[in-house]
């Protein structure tokens, strides 16, 4: 295997717009427009007919490796069924977000009107410094995790 790093994770939303501004309050900028529609080709690379896409590649700024997510609102064809009822399926459950600040993120969210799943937690491990970390939800509530 080759592999050297994670190029991007995906994350589908209702309402591209919307959730733009929601992880641009995150730190998220757009760097790329993911074209409308694309070839035959690779809508069957991604296990799809031809398709109808609104999306774009996000990095996050300040970021101390390169992280980007791919946002996509799928409009032909599009389902807009909740993500996921709780943590414990299987694939992907979350995205943790490293700050350094917890406190000040969690107060200026909650004032965005973010749902959060619970307040702060902290994780005492043997040996090791003490982590602290909270879980909240984006619009569409796909779980989102800020870790100091």
């Amino acid at each position: 295997m080759n592999v050297k790093g994670l190029v991007h994770v995906n994350i589908n939303c209702s309402d591209f717009d919307r959730s733009v501004e929601f992880y641009e309050r995150l730190g998220f900028q757009k760097v790329f427009e993911v074209p409308a529609k694309n070839t035959k080709e690779v809508a069957a690379a991604v296990g799809m007919p031809p398709y109808t896409v609104k999306g774009a590649l996000l990095m996050l700024l300040n970021s101390e490796t390169p992280f980007m997510i791919d946002l996509l609102e799928w409009q032909d064809p599009s389902d807009n069924n909740p993500p996921y009822p709780h943590l414990y399926h299987l694939g992907i459950a979350r995205i943790a977000l490293a700050t350094d600040d917890l406190d000040s993120d969690v107060a200026f969210l909650k004032s965005q009107g973010v749902e959060f799943i619970s307040e702060p937690a902290t994780v005492k491990l043997k040996g090791q410094p003490e982590t602290r970390f909270v879980c909240f939800k984006d619009p569409d509530g796909t779980v989102l995790e800020l870790v100091e």
